[in-house]
This record gives structure tokens, sequence and C-alpha cells, in this order.
């Protein structure tokens, strides 16, 4: 039984092994793999495992051998599972590895956005403490997370462990889901709608799977029903964003803050207009990345592929 990785790269750039899946079958795996080259790469191969790289009908249909595809991550929509289901291939993704590893990272943004720690220490660097007339120095506002109210779109694994977060901060937490965990409750969660979560929030915070439904949800329309003010964080799909609502909300100062770990077109190809504000961090989908994330990932992606090869699958998103 063949295996193919179709882009193991940014799972394992040297720093882990695959030899978990040697066990279950002779693995191949490419570091990057380009839409003209899939076909020939999954050749007869059962089963795929997958990043960001595309399957869909075309992939299937020449693919006959193809019984499983894992993806390497919680999101799946790189992978049209519809069309898999059509042709009897399991779809499975990896829905808790990442879950303290991205949670911290939204703070991670948020500090960032509160207290400007990169640039003030720059700001050191280049000598204005030192010329500053006071014992301390800042140019840039400020904040206090305590008392504020962070908005959670998006109450799953991720969403939790960020409320926890925020509540060690002193936060008020709302959150928006179309499934309501009354445990979640219990913990002082109060969960609103949309457009009462987008009006109370100070911080809003995204962690929602991309759906055609939810594309461009943060949009210019959505945008005006938040606090002025408000900060926006997301570590979840660019394309929850219209960038360009986001970009013309920042530069008018609607919003104070924007931190994002994804854009609607990773990577970038070329220069994105909102590197160029001073009030929007960009890092390079980054949150998911830690070793001991990573690490976790690949134990679960193994066990997936075993599962199913023993006939229990288990994650399977087209059931």
């Amino acid at each position: 039984m063949n295996i193919v990785v179709l882009d193991g790269y940014t799972l394992n750039p040297g720093d882990l092994t695959w030899d978990g899946f040697n066990g279950i079958g002779d693995i191949k795996v490419y570091d990057r793999t380009e839409s003209k080259d899939i076909i020939s790469r999954i050749g007869d191969a059962e089963y795929v495992l997958t990043n960001k790289t595309h399957l869909g009908e075309k992939e299937f249909a020449a693919c006959p051998n193809l019984k499983y595809v894992g993806v390497l991550a919680t999101g799946y929509n790189v992978v049209e599972v519809e069309s898999a289901k059509k042709s009897g291939v399991v779809v499975t993704n990896i829905p808790t590895y990442g879950t303290t590893a991205v949670s911290q990272f939204v703070f991670a943004l948020l500090l960032e956005l509160c207290h400007h720690v990169g640039h003030h220490s720059q700001r050191v660097a280049e000598g204005a403490w030192a010329t500053c007339p006071d014992f301390c120095f800042w140019d840039y506002p400020i904040m206090e997370l305590y008392g504020k109210t962070i908005g959670i779109v998006g109450m799953g694994r991720i969403g939790h462990a960020t409320s926890i977060i925020a509540n060690g901060f002193g936060m008020k937490v709302l959150a928006y889901d179309t499934y309501i965990n009354k445990d979640f409750e219990k913990e002082g969660i109060e969960y609103v709608s949309l457009d009462e979560l987008l009006k109370q929030s100070d911080v809003v915070s995204l962690h929602s799977p991309l759906f055609k439904e939810n594309t461009k949800m943060i949009n210019k329309k959505n945008i005006a029903k938040m606090k002025d003010g408000a900060i926006l964080i997301n570590t979840s799909r660019g394309p929850l964003i219209d960038e360009d609502d986001l970009y013309d909300a920042l530069k008018s100062n609607k919003l104070a803050g924007a931190a994002l770990d994804v854009l609607t077109v990773e990577p970038p190809k070329g220069p994105n207009k909102l590197t160029t504000l001073d009030n929007c961090i960009v890092t390079p989908h980054i949150a998911w990345a830690p070793k001991e994330s990573r690490k976790r990932l690949m134990d679960i992606a193994v066990e997936n592929l075993k599962s199913f090869t023993a006939g229990a699958a288990v994650n399977c998103v087209n059931k």
C-alpha cells in the first residue's frame, strides 16, 4: 500500500519524522506539489496526505485507486469533500492539535496591539528613551484588557481555549456560534447574535471554519456595527475578511487595530496594502506552528490512517 504526502514541508521541515507511517505502507513525501503534478504524483496510491494542495473532482476521477485523503490541518476546504464522497474517498482532518498553540498566539497578537512591545523596543534601540526628559517613554497608546469585552466568533475548541485565557485577563466573553454549549455558559460565556457581538465587543476574535456562507463576513456592513476603536484578530481563515473593507476601516481609525495571521491569498502575490498600516499586524500563518503542536498533528495523522485501515475511520468530514 502506497502513501503519498503532497506537501509535507510545513508540517515537517526536518525537525520531526514520518516514521509513524512506515508500518502502514510505503510512504513518499514531497515538500511541495504544483497543481500540474498532483495526479502524476498520486499515481496508483491508495492514501494521500495534503495540507494546502487542492484535491477536487478532476483528481479523484484520475486516481481511481485512491481510498483516503488525510488533511494535515483542521480546516478542510482544500478538498472538495462531496466530490471525494462520490468517488468513495474518505476525507479526515486533524481537529485538536493546535488548540493551545493558536489560542496562545491570539493573545500574542492582542498584547502586541495593546502594548506595541516590538515598536517600543525598537525606539529604545534608536535612542528615544535616552533622550526623553521623563523616566518612561511611549509614543503609542497602551491599552489594558481588564474589564474589556472579547467577542469570539466560533466557540469550538480553539475559541473556548481563547475564552479561558481571556477570563484570566479579567475580560467579559461573548460568543457567536450556530451551536450553543450549555457547559460553556456555566463558565460565564454569553452566547449572543453576531450583530450583538459586533456591537458590544472591544475585541473580536475569529475562530470559524471557512464556508461559502461566511466568506467575507467581516465586511463594510458588519464593520459599521462594531465599536469605534475596536480591535479585530483573525487566526482562522483569511477569506473570512473583506481585506479592502478592513483596510478602509483601519485607515479611517474606525477600528483601532487588527492582527491577522491569515490572508485571503497565501502567500501573498506581491504587496498587501494591509501591511502598510501602522495599526495592522500581519504574521505569516504561524499560529499553528510550534514544534509541540506539529508533533501532535503528526501523531493524530498517523492514528487517523491506522484507524481507517483497521475499518474504524475517525475524524471523517464527509461521512
